[in-house]
């Protein structure tokens, strides 16, 4: 445990930087859920829009990597562009 004044404060923060970064990583996740779940282009192509918007908030804040989430963004419009072929 910690001794210090200025380490308890360190744990107390780290904390709460670890709550606000699994609650937004969890809404990335799901958002990027809902987009695989749906078969309707024009609705996962409104979906996609919102994702992108999501994941590139989340990378702004330093919360994913840019790299990662240019990754995701990739996939996720490959997946949508690819259900035009499907139906």
């Amino acid at each position: 445990m910690a001794n210090h004044k200025s380490a308890k404060k360190r744990i107390k923060t780290n904390e709460i930087k670890r709550q606000r970064n699994k609650g937004v990583l969890t809404n990335v996740k799901t958002v990027i859920k809902n987009i695989y779940a749906t078969a309707d282009k024009s609705k996962a192509e409104e979906m996609l829009k919102d994702a992108v918007s999501v994941l590139d908030k989340t990378a702004s804040k330093g919360r994913i990597h840019k790299n990662n989430v240019s990754r995701k963004k990739a996939q996720l419009t490959k997946y949508v562009n690819g259900l035009a072929a499907k139906n």
